[in-house]
């Protein structure tokens, strides 16, 4: 194989019409650019300059090397620009992915922040649960996802990946204003043992906790509705058929028709994470979004609920 770094010195050679000349402005010595012509000589098979009076001239396999390095040589320094603009972070691209109420939360203020810093960085975003995405992020077709997952589950989800632990996400009991407990500030599940529940897909992460949540409370929740999203499971609750458990972070905007409370003597919580693939498979712009998100997640935890 040929060596790109004595096809620049062929390339200097011929350019400057001596070895003299070509060691001064690689900073060479004039014998190591005379071993590097010789040694390219030996790949090639065959002699690429000619010495004579009027100094160094190329043959015609040299004219040939000499007009391909060049292009080789341009390439590996666009290459080698390439790789510097990613690793600064001035180019190149990331690739997120995040469940719903992450996304309309989290993700947004991490997304602006990281564009402010990075603005030739292009950022892309897509929407799904974590048994749908945390795949996808294994297989390479996302650079970072934000999951979340539950104390009593398998954590074959996040298996083989690098993560991040943002925030604690409780999920609180919204009730229709009108109901009989909405004046009491916090409330035990056993309370809420005779109601209708309005709740996400039945295999859903959430839906399963709040089954399993009800189930130690001794009481099997009757569930008459279920929604993907909580938009839908607040306006369901606001017109009384129902009560559910929503997690904190799909209570940015409130139904009116609904009262939130807490649960005692504590709310069950998914923890939030940040997960990309482990190690120098992760792209400098992942872990530069790890850092913001939990800028980010730490602001989120200080603000009032």
């Amino acid at each position: 194989m040929l060596s790109p770094t004595r096809l620049r010195v062929l390339s200097e050679v011929v350019a400057r019409g001596s070895f003299s000349a070509a060691a001064e402005a690689l900073s060479y010595t004039q014998s190591a650019v005379s071993q590097a012509v010789a040694r390219l000589e030996a790949e090639a098979g065959a002699p690429l300059v000619i010495r004579d009076r009027a100094g160094i001239r190329p043959t015609a396999a040299g004219a040939t090397l000499v007009e391909h390095a060049e292009v080789i040589l341009a390439q590996i320094e666009a290459a080698e620009a390439d790789l510097e603009a990613l690793l600064g972070l001035r180019a190149g691209r990331l690739r997120m992915a995040s469940f719903p109420s992450a996304g309309a939360t989290l993700m947004p203020l991490a997304i602006a922040a990281f564009s402010e810093r990075h603005p030739d960085v292009m950022l892309s975003l897509a929407e799904g649960e974590p048994e749908e995405i945390a795949p996808r992020l294994k297989a390479g077709e996302f650079d970072l996802a934000l999951l979340f997952e539950f104390p009593d589950e398998d954590r074959a989800l996040t298996s083989e990946l690098h993560t991040v632990s943002l925030l604690e996400d409780p999920l609180h009991v919204a009730l229709p204003a009108s109901h009989r407990l909405a004046h009491k500030h916090a409330l035990a599940l056993r309370d809420l043992r005779r109601e209708s529940w309005v709740q996400t897909s039945a295999s859903s992460p959430c839906a399963r906790h709040v089954v399993q949540s009800c189930r130690a409370a001794g009481f099997e929740p009757r569930v008459a509705f279920e929604s993907d999203d909580f938009e839908t499971v607040q306006g369901l609750v606001a017109a009384g058929v129902g009560v559910a458990l929503i997690p904190r972070l799909a209570l940015t905007r409130v139904h009116p028709g609904i009262v939130v409370r807490a649960l005692a003597p504590s709310s069950p919580t998914r923890q939030v994470l940040a997960a990309t693939l482990p190690g120098a498979a992760a792209p400098p712009a992942a872990r530069t979004m790890l850092l913001i998100l939990g800028e980010v997640s730490e602001q989120q935890r200080e603000r009032p609920h």
